[in-house]
Formats: structure tokens, C-alpha cells, sequence
């Protein structure tokens, strides 16, 4: 069973710093581009980051540009997203995600999307 489990969030103050995790199990996702989504109550599910599969390559929202870094270990079939000087508007239920296998194309903000973790809550405090 394939399944993306990620971990690392909490409750943490603005300014302030969290690193997600997204372990992978049930099959290696060594040529899945994968990626960071995340939902904020009442809002549509956003975009925040890409990753290739070799790790050469990234791509961000622009709403975390600069402040969010994502990146892999592939060999702990594990992809992380460090998330720095949080703001309250960061506030959301954070996704891990893993793009088709070798998708290389301009849509990456929407998919395509093969599997979904369950997801993580993020909470910034003011």
C-alpha cells in the first residue's frame, strides 16, 4: 500500500521556524517530482512547492518565495520542507504530494497528481 505520511507540525509563534516531513512508503518515489500543497480553512488548496526528482531543481509560491526551502533524500524515500520566519497567514493544513512519474511540465501548481498524504496542521500564532 502506497502512503505519504507527514510529520512536524505544531503550534509556533510568528517568526518563528517549522520543518516538515514526508515519508514515503509502499513504493520508491525516486522519479516522482513531489511537492508541498496547503489549505486554509474556507480557502482552496494552494500551491507551495516543487521538487524533482533529482533534487536540482525547485520551484515555490510565490507567497513563500524566499522564506520556504524544499528538499529530498531520496535514499529515505523522504521529501522535507523547511519553513522559515512563519507568518499567521501560513496557517493551514499542510500536504505532501508526488507529481506523475517524470512530469516535467508548466502545471505543476495543479498536478498531476498521483498520491496525497493526509496531511499536517500548521498553526501561526500572532
Amino acid at each position: 500500500q502506497v502512503r505519504l505520511v507527514e510529520s512536524g507540525g505544531g503550534l509556533v509563534q510568528a517568526g518563528g521556524s517549522l520543518r516538515l516531513s514526508c515519508a514515503a512508503s509502499g513504493r520508491t518515489f525516486s522519479s516522482n517530482p513531489m511537492g508541498w500543497f496547503r489549505q486554509a480553512p474556507g480557502k482552496e488548496r494552494e500551491f507551495v512547492a516543487k521538487i524533482n526528482w533529482s533534487g536540482t531543481g525547485t520551484s515555490y509560491g510565490d507567497s513563500v518565495k524566499g522564506r520556504f526551502a524544499i528538499s529530498r533524500d531520496n535514499a529515505k524515500n523522504t521529501v522535507y520542507l523547511q519553513m522559515n520566519s512563519l507568518k499567521p497567514e501560513d496557517t493551514a493544513v499542510y500536504y505532501c504530494a508526488a507529481y506523475a512519474p517524470g512530469y516535467t511540465g508548466p502545471n505543476y501548481r495543479t498536478g498531476p497528481i498521483d498520491f496525497w498524504g493526509q496531511g499536517t496542521q500548521v498553526t501561526v500564532s500572532s
